[in-house]
């Protein structure tokens, strides 16, 4: 098998059906299989996958467990050269799959390589990241980039150009090709799982910081694209709660990564963003 796809999908069944429709579509000299991991939706998701896609390897779950365990689920199961992580509410373009397969195989170097994504509207999706630091964290939990929206550009690698080929330090996982030969290089490990301790946010940039611990590279390439119609699972959740996932992700991302100090001062200001803001 050339390609190990995996969705993990809650409650966005019209983005889904499209999604597999367009997967289904590719064109190209290659193998590869789908995995949806459904996290107990209650929008007859699974029962259209089962009548609509029969080809597709459902696992269905009885609760929300969140993106990297329900992305380990699969990954456990998958057999390709390459995992790709997608996220439900993309749509691929007939050669997507093909070009980056292309790529990825040219530059063997490369452990995690992630496409041009695109809006509705065909602009590209600024989506590289460099490794969170304090300072631009704090701006974010305080919001204070509403007010000064240059304060984080660095972080936000706003000087990045999309239109060449790089090295970066972390990518989106609304697209995630993962080399399992590079990953088990660099690892020893045959599964390139996610640390399960984040349930939603910081799980990809963990995996690509462990990639570089490693002695991996994480790359973005223009040569291939994909629709990103950008969170549309997220969007569900309320956003009190969306909040607090993403700071108590952001909080076990720096007791994981950076100095114990710095971990405490952001849990202590997520809590207090929570009581005043």
């Amino acid at each position: 098998m050339d390609l190990s796809v995996v969705i993990v999908s809650w409650n966005v069944k019209d983005k889904l059906k499209n999604n597999l429709a367009t997967l289904f579509k590719s064109q190209g000299d290659f193998k590869f299989e789908v995995f949806v991991v459904d996290n107990n939706s209650t929008d007859g998701s699974t029962a259209l996958v089962s009548a609509e896609f029969p080809q597709v390897k459902l696992i269905t779950n009885s609760d929300n467990r969140g993106f990297a365990a329900a992305n380990n689920q699969a990954i456990k199961e998958t057999s390709g050269q390459f995992i790709l992580l997608l996220n439900p509410d993309m749509q691929v373009e007939p050669d997507t799959l093909s070009k980056t397969l292309i790529w990825a195989r040219q530059n063997p170097e490369a452990t995690v390589i992630g496409c041009r994504l695109i809006n509705e509207q065909g602009e590209t999706i600024k989506q590289v990241r460099r490794f969170p630091k304090l300072f631009d964290q704090l701006m974010i939990a305080l919001k204070l980039p509403h007010l000064f929206p240059g304060i984080v550009n660095k972080y936000l690698a706003s000087d990045f150009n999309y239109e060449e080929a790089a090295p970066v330090d972390s990518i989106r996982g609304a697209f995630f090709l993962i080399n399992r030969a590079s990953y088990q290089k660099i690892s020893g490990e045959n599964l390139p799982l996610l640390d399960e301790q984040y349930f939603i946010w910081f799980e990809e940039v963990d995996f690509c910081r462990q990639v570089y611990k490693l002695g991996g590279t994480v790359w973005y390439t223009p040569a291939s694209r994909c629709l990103d119609y950008v969170g549309q699972s997220f969007k569900q959740v309320p956003r009190g709660q969306a909040q607090k996932y993403f700071g108590a992700s952001m909080v076990k991302y720096f007791r994981k990564w950076e100095s114990a100090w710095e971990a405490i001062i952001l849990e202590v200001v997520w809590e207090l963003v929570r009581m005043f803001l």
